[in-house]
């Protein structure tokens, strides 16, 4: 169930977000080593933010998962993730954080229930 958030202040306006949409889900699912089908990917443009006093093009991440994250994982899903970035909507890779939350199954709603 990993579940990717991304928020940018680059407007998504004349962006191809289908793109980024399959390209992040496809590279989390390969590299958390879980079913595309249990991958969310969410993300929010235009966001007020400023990062090291500038509001150049920047980006916040939380990825979330029930098992599947460790160093090694989240370094592989720090890169994938900052390159869709970097290369779909010119944010630098220095001007990204991406935040990583292994969960428990039953801190996680899904289908009316928790997993």
């Amino acid at each position: 169930m990993p579940c990717l958030n991304l928020f940018t202040n680059v407007s998504l306006d004349e962006i191809d977000i289908s793109s980024i949409l399959s390209e992040a889900s496809k590279s989390v699912a390969n590299i958390i080593g879980k079913p595309e089908s249990y991958v969310m990917i969410v993300v929010k443009g235009s966001i007020p933010m400023l990062f090291g006093g500038t509001d150049e093009p920047t980006a916040y991440g939380e990825l979330v998962s029930i098992g599947g994250l460790n160093p090694d994982t989240n370094k592989k899903l720090s890169a994938a993730i900052s390159t869709i970035l970097e290369t779909k909507l010119s944010v630098p890779k220095s001007r990204f954080y991406l935040k990583f939350h292994d969960t428990k199954r039953s801190d996680f709603g899904w289908n009316g229930t928790t997993f």
